[in-house]
């Protein structure tokens, strides 16, 4: 099985970390808090019969992602994971290749996410701006990652997805990796169809899988229920082979444990045939990311 999103991190090298307990979307984060180093992660991975895992970048101070690279490299040397990176990058640069020519330079690097989710709640706030995925200059960049065989990693709310849409239409030699399913937060009946709106619109984008990651988020646990709505909706929508899970460790650490999180993940794909559940739990991971 191959763990399509997680993260380690050394608390001195992460900004939000430090000092007093900054609003984060996941809520409080006491308990992680601290340094979570590949050893860490491999421990509470035992139980998933992990392959392989991809590292998704987890905001280092600005100016310091190709730090954050080189460290996440070197714990792949020691210990053999993970066996891929998606790095940072400033997608609004006006010339973004200086920047992927230096990631390049470390083979593990197979993607970029820069997030572009912004939200009416200011909790749930990240980008500068709602519509970042329509800016050209950002559209100029993310193409650019076709030159060097990267995904992107997409994420953004439902109220963003047709400038997403757009986005992936307007970069048809990149695939875009949907981070959280979509991060259906808003669970109304209104909000539940907007996020099935925008997904369908990403769906019948041909370069766009869907991540099956972070569905405890909003909710703060490890719900069955949730997680299984999630995942028959988005595999209704892009099919098995473009969907791939991801364990969002040590995020989903605050509330479950890895075997609690991946037995309800297989639950809730239980429905598929067996070949359609490895392309969830590794194949696509393996095509999306170029893993051997």
């Amino acid at each position: 099985m191959i763990d399509a999103h997680f993260h380690i991190w050394r608390q001195a090298d992460l900004p939000w970390l430090m000092g007093p307990m900054q609003p984060r979307i996941f809520g409080p984060y006491e308990p992680i808090r601290r340094d979570y180093p590949i050893e860490e992660y491999l421990a509470d991975a035992a139980a998933g019969g992990i392959t392989g895992a991809v590292y998704v970048q987890a905001n280092w101070a600005p100016g310091r992602a190709l730090d954050e690279v080189r460290f996440v490299a070197d714990s792949a040397r020691r210990a053999g994971f993970p066996v891929a990176i998606v790095a940072y990058s400033d997608m609004l640069a006006e010339d973004i290749r200086p920047q992927l020519d230096a990631l390049a330079k470390e083979p593990f690097v197979r993607g970029v996410r820069m997030q572009l989710h912004w939200h009416e709640n200011t909790l749930y706030r990240f980008a500068s701006r709602p519509d970042l995925a329509r800016d050209p200059m950002l559209q100029r960049n993310v193409a650019r990652l076709a030159e060097y065989g990267w995904s992107f990693d997409l994420q953004l709310f439902a109220g963003q997805m047709t400038g997403a849409a757009e986005l992936a239409a307007a970069c048809p030699e990149v695939t875009f990796v949907l981070q959280h399913a979509g991060m259906l937060e808003d669970l109304s009946e209104a909000g539940i169809a907007q996020w099935r709106a925008g997904m369908r619109l990403l769906a019948n984008q041909p370069n766009v899988v869907s991540k099956l990651s972070g569905l405890g988020t909003f909710l703060r646990r490890n719900d069955p229920t949730h997680i299984a709505f999630i995942a028959r909706e988005t595999v209704a929508m892009f099919g098995a082979n473009r969907c791939l899970f991801g364990s969002n460790f040590p995020i989903e650490k605050l509330w479950t444990t890895y075997a609690e999180l991946i037995a309800v993940h297989r639950a809730a794909v239980a429905w598929l045939s067996e070949a359609e559940q490895a392309q969830i739990f590794a194949g696509t991971a393996r095509q999306t990311y170029k893993l051997t």
